[in-house]
């Protein structure tokens, strides 16, 4: 048990500590514009990841000016963000109205520490109704596992505005978070 919370500590620590040495300038010259292509645009993987949700289960982003990776411009507009991997590389997909608009490489992919999404999403305030609705919920999952659905992936977002006109969004998705880089400016 204390070599687990040992490595849990080490992983908050860790990222944290070396954020601030990071040369986002040479990370953004090394990465390569993605050859990625989708047939129709349409990402394969999301009926997988759909079919037992309700709703979307990526997180939103509106973007309101245009951010740019080297020949890609992103305009602006309301976008999916979904990760997949590709050939053993990450990617972010901006989807739009269901289909694949951009694909942009992921240079980091890490383990979202445990009580992230407990410390930093809101908990939902039930009706008393509610609870008993959903302890019901509960009770038939357990008799009847056809009924029990599985939870969606909690999702959460940051940007980071950087120096030189550089910007930063980690992606969090389930038990991953995913860090990608744009530029606010053309060159």
């Amino acid at each position: 048990m204390k070599k687990f919370l040992l490595l849990v500590i080490l992983l908050t620590l860790g990222t944290t500590a070396n954020s601030k040495d990071i040369d986002y300038q040479q990370i953004y010259r090394d990465l390569e514009v993605p050859s990625v292509k989708f047939v129709h645009n349409i990402d394969p993987g999301e009926y997988y990841d759909t079919q037992n949700s309700t709703w979307s289960p990526y997180p939103l982003f509106r973007l309101t000016s245009p951010l740019y990776f080297k020949t890609i411009t992103i305009e602006p507009g309301y976008y999916l963000l979904t990760p997949r991997e590709y050939k053993g590389n990450w990617y972010m997909l901006f989807k739009e109205a269901g289909k694949v608009k951009y694909i942009i490489p992921v240079y980091e992919r890490e383990i979202v520490p445990l009580t992230f999404y407990d410390d930093n999403l809101p908990q939902a305030k039930l009706a008393p109704s509610q609870k008993v609705h959903l302890k019901l919920l509960d009770i038939m999952g357990k008799f009847v596992p056809s009924a029990k659905r599985e939870p969606t992936p909690q999702t959460y977002l940051e940007t980071t505005d950087l120096d030189n006109n550089f910007l930063s969004i980690v992606i969090y998705w389930g038990d991953y978070r995913y860090y990608t880089i744009f530029r606010t400016i053309n060159l």
